[in-house]
């Protein structure tokens, strides 16, 4: 089977040697090893060294030659807009306490649709509407972050509680420890091991 074992980052690879492109929604572009059917119908096995999240643009290397291009499928998302640059920092910071996947552009933020997160900005003065567009949200400070509130990745083992059912656990070397964070407005429960 044809192998796609490297991953060329998006305008680092040559256009003209693209045989296929593969189109994912974001929940699907976080990968390691997995049989794929490319849109054009090529089969290749993605055989990457490492997990991480394929992004719009990027070309997976075939060992037979090629490349298949990364498409980003387009996702009802919900786009947060604000009345100046500070409102919108701030709705940011909002978003980034509460460990969301976020796509943050200079005029918008694109987040998955949850009305709980919704409901929030509201009451925080944002506009907010449906969109269908492709998400490719910021990595994070632990790199591939959020690719999934729920992904493993390894050190010990800690939890800790934002004050209002708002639960994470989260693996380090070192043993346990839990703290709260008193201002989250919404009950929702997740669960992330780092290595």
């Amino acid at each position: 089977m044809i192998r796609a074992n490297q991953v060329i980052a998006a305008g680092g690879w040559p256009q003209a040697e693209k045989r296929d492109s593969i189109t994912l929604p974001h929940h699907d572009r976080f990968r390691r090893r997995i049989r794929l059917k490319a849109d054009g119908g090529l089969d290749f096995l993605l055989d990457l060294a490492e997990a991480r999240v394929l992004r719009q643009g990027e070309g997976l290397k075939l060992d037979d030659g090629g490349y298949v291009e990364v498409i980003a499928a387009p996702e009802t998302l919900i786009e947060i807009t604000a009345h100046s640059p500070g409102e919108l920092a701030r709705l940011a910071w909002h978003l980034g306490n509460r460990h969301l996947p976020a796509q943050i552009e200079a005029t918008r933020i694109l987040i998955r649709d949850d009305h709980v997160i919704v409901d929030m900005l509201k009451g925080l003065g944002a506009d907010v509407r449906k969109v269908e567009t492709a998400f490719d949200p910021e990595a994070g400070a632990y790199g591939q972050h959020n690719h999934d509130p729920g992904h493993p990745h390894g050190h010990g083992s800690y939890y800790h509680d934002h004050g209002d059912g708002v639960a994470h656990s989260h693996a380090h070397d070192g043993g346990g420890h839990s703290h709260a964070h008193g201002d989250h407005a919404h009950d929702h429960k997740h669960a992330h091991k780092y290595d």
